[in-house]
């Protein structure tokens, strides 16, 4: 296992193909600040330079909160809404709201509040398990800001209208079996079976091709403003590197074997 030094706002763990990211604020609610993002960033780099990193797990230190968002705290919150607008993150809150180059599956595992930044976060992620106390909210109208970070676009994208629209239009929290009911949220349980709810994902993951699930990400990710049939014909690296793959050969092998394939990952 490599890990990243402790105490340093954010912990980055790898261990047998699994990266851990931990935002570790929680005397803030891990809420993020300019220090904290440079931190994120800088994993989500390493993360995405290591071809053995098969699926990544986000959260938040502590059973309080995943992320409340900006943190109001630090000096940036000084800036006005347009000089914030202009600053922004290419790769939206956290450094992953909007972020297209992670090629392998990320997995939010919301411990509590995921408010604001938070949320957007939750919203950059594959699949998303949440504790039955987690709560959801793109606050920042009510504190006079908009969730320019993916949460307008992103939710409007994925959910009815009506429903998006009275998240996005009273800035409430709701609760984690609420955005289970809406889409937004895999598998609500309570907290004490998180981590082991987290680990079935993550094995569901890790299951599969690595090189299959790169050229998913890339398609999802790349192709979606093009029709199915230009999204086909597109040659995305990940994609020409998984039709002629060692792991689509192990696969056929291990199915006529009737055994369970060892991904060689390439």
């Amino acid at each position: 296992m490599t890990a990243t030094p402790s105490a340093d706002e954010v912990r980055l763990e790898i261990d047998q193909h699994v990266a851990r990211v931990t935002i570790d604020r929680p005397h803030v609610l891990n809420a993020v600040g300019a220090k904290t993002l440079q931190h994120l960033n800088e994993a989500w780099e390493r993360i995405e330079s290591d071809p053995e990193v098969r699926v990544v797990v986000v959260t938040g230190e502590g059973d309080r909160a995943f992320c409340t968002g900006a943190d109001m705290s630090a000096e940036e919150t000084g800036r006005t809404g347009l000089e914030y607008w202009d600053a922004l993150d290419p790769n939206g809150f956290g450094g992953l709201s909007l972020r297209t180059t992670l090629d392998v599956p990320v997995i939010a595992r919301v411990n509590g509040y995921a408010l604001g930044g938070g949320m957007e976060m939750v919203l950059g992620c594959d699949i998303v398990v949440a504790a039955e106390h987690a709560q959801f909210g793109l606050t920042e109208p009510r504190v006079g800001r908009v969730p320019l970070d993916g949460g307008v676009t992103q939710l409007v994208r994925r959910l009815p209208h009506t429903q998006a629209m009275s998240l996005l239009l009273t800035g409430r929290r709701a609760s984690a079996a609420e955005l289970a009911g809406m889409g937004l949220v895999n598998e609500v349980v309570p907290a004490e079976q998180l981590d082991e709810a987290v680990g079935r994902w993550v094995a569901g993951v890790l299951a599969c091709a690595p090189t299959s699930l790169r050229a998913i990400k890339q398609m999802v990710q790349r192709t979606a403003h093009l029709t199915s049939q230009e999204a086909r014909a597109t040659r995305l690296p990940a994609l020409m590197a998984a039709l002629d793959s060692e792991d689509s050969r192990e696969g056929v092998r291990a199915f006529r074997e009737k055994r369970p394939p060892n991904w060689p990952g390439h």
